[in-house]
């Protein structure tokens, strides 16, 4: 049994449960593998920050002791692993999270004896075309052949969202928005947020987009602040892939580009994304087997039971 655990090294709570977690698993002959949530910025390779010698790249289950944030910051690690997520909240929403109170040896050994409710999250594959890639580059890029150029990478995993916004100079941004090749509008806005169902509860809900049932596999896209009366959020068939271009002449050329709240950065400017479904779902573990409607009544409604 190989374990990941991924902690919140600023949290004085979650390194004391991760003492608690490094104790039960020499107690049960466990391989337990720490590292800080601080150690997995984008960009970072499950080798980079795990030693092979210590253990696989293969593990049974990973630990988050944070909120979500470490959450998104895990799933990107493991992405194409299949490996499932318990996260335990030791941060401030913790919608992805399960609540700590149970105790985190508990909470474990429920994950590993099976009895949890796994729930596969669809997420986001992005692909960045950068001013000055020729042709060929584009292909490569656009099909998900080329990962990366130059030592800059090209594609990326997100769980939560993908989102492109005002870059330093503060100008409105102006973008070209298709979807599966149709050319649906161009808007001048603060940005766009293109999201999956598991992230319409978070930067997708605070620009007023839809909360969408976990299970749904289609894509979210929401502008941000657009200048017109005729904006809405669009909700994609599953399969569908998302384009935004932007053009250079209306200054786009410092616009910022984020995935699951972490800045990308490029030695050019950025000409367009493509964003499509994941190969490969998300495994999140849920120990309370709470329904989501009930969690976003608890969450964000605050709805008090009838009961």
């Amino acid at each position: 049994m190989n374990i990941l655990v991924v902690v919140n090294e600023h949290n004085g709570a979650a390194q004391d449960a991760a003492a608690m977690l490094s104790a039960y698993f020499a107690s049960q002959g466990i391989a337990g593998v720490f590292i800080p949530a601080h150690d997995i910025p984008i960009g970072t390779r499950l080798v980079d920050v795990v030693d092979t010698c210590d253990g696989a790249l293969d593990f049974d289950l990973a630990v988050v002791l944070g909120g979500d944030g470490t959450i998104l910051r895990t799933a990107r690690i493991l992405a194409g692993k299949r490996t499932p997520i318990m996260g335990i909240n030791f941060g401030h929403l913790g919608f992805l999270a399960n609540v700590s109170d149970p105790g985190v040896i508990p909470m474990v050994a429920a994950a590993l004896a099976g009895d949890v409710t796994a729930e596969e999250r669809m997420n986001l594959s992005v692909h960045v075309v950068c001013e000055g890639d020729d042709e060929e580059t584009i292909d490569a890029i656009e099909t998900g052949e080329l990962a990366e150029l130059d030592g800059e990478e090209r594609m990326f995993f997100a769980l939560n969202e993908f989102a492109l916004t005002r870059g330093g100079s503060g100008a409105i941004v102006t973008f070209d928005l298709s979807v599966s090749g149709d050319h649906v509008v161009s808007l001048r806005a603060d940005g766009v947020v293109v999201s999956t169902a598991t992230g319409s509860t978070a930067y997708a809900l605070s620009a007023g987009g839809p909360l969408v049932a976990p299970s749904y596999r289609g894509l979210i896209i929401v502008p941000l602040a657009p200048h017109t009366l005729l904006s809405r959020a669009i909700v994609t068939a599953p399969h569908d892939i998302v384009e935004l271009d932007i053009p250079q002449e209306y200054g786009n050329e410092e616009v910022s580009l984020f995935i699951d709240g972490e800045a990308l950065s490029f030695a050019h400017p950025v000409k367009r994304v493509i964003i499509r479904q994941g190969a490969i779902a998300t495994t999140l573990l849920d120990y309370r087997k709470e329904p989501f409607y009930s969690k976003i009544s608890r969450v964000f409604f605050e709805a008090p039971s009838l009961e």
